[in-house]
């Protein structure tokens, strides 16, 4: 990679870095136009791209890179293009899914016969104890089926990884108070 771009990003030049930043957008722009995605979050994922390479340089990473600051930042923004069509189509997906009328659903009948078993009253009965953020995160994950990330695109938590902590956060929360019960 070109010596003068990574120092000049690393040691924070703000007229190299602006004219770095504006010298690539608009080819940035031109080549992201097969991947049909609207121009603010094309601004948004070039922002996203140029920030990444930063964070590199600051780092040292950029120092062991053999390709140009070009092809680099082109690289980090193709794959932002990707992971933003993908959530793109997961929303569509969830929004399909959501808005079924009632005549879509099979009705589901439920046979008051069968009384739950101790376990099940206990776990009910600490679930609903569960603030609301955590009976949603663990009903959307264990009863839906829904993975970490869908989870996060769905309630618009800031990625994966806070999903998991909150869901991690949940059940431990249920197992105490599952161990406390005086039903136990």
């Amino acid at each position: 990679m070109e010596q003068q771009y990574v120092d000049a990003l690393k040691n924070n030049d703000g007229k190299l870095i602006k004219e770095l930043y504006g010298t690539y957008r608009n080819e940035f722009f031109a080549f992201s136009k097969k991947y049909h995605v609207a121009q603010d979050d094309l601004s948004d994922i070039y922002q996203e791209a140029f920030l990444a390479i930063r964070k590199h340089a600051i780092s040292g990473k950029l120092y062991e890179i053999n390709s140009s600051f070009k092809t680099y930042l082109f690289g980090i923004g193709k794959h932002l293009i990707y992971k933003r069509l993908k959530d793109y189509a997961s929303k569509q997906q969830y929004d399909a899914v959501l808005h079924k009328g009632e005549e879509d659903y099979e009705e589901v009948i439920i046979d008051q016969k069968n009384n739950l078993t101790e376990e099940q009253s206990l776990l009910r009965i600490c679930f609903k104890q569960l603030g609301k953020s955590c009976q949603q995160v663990l009903t959307l994950s264990f009863y839906r089926g829904l993975t970490n990330e869908e989870i996060a695109t769905l309630e618009g938590y800031e990625s994966e990884a806070v999903v998991r902590s909150q869901k991690s956060r949940c059940l431990k929360t249920l197992k105490d108070l599952i161990k406390k019960s005086p039903l136990k």
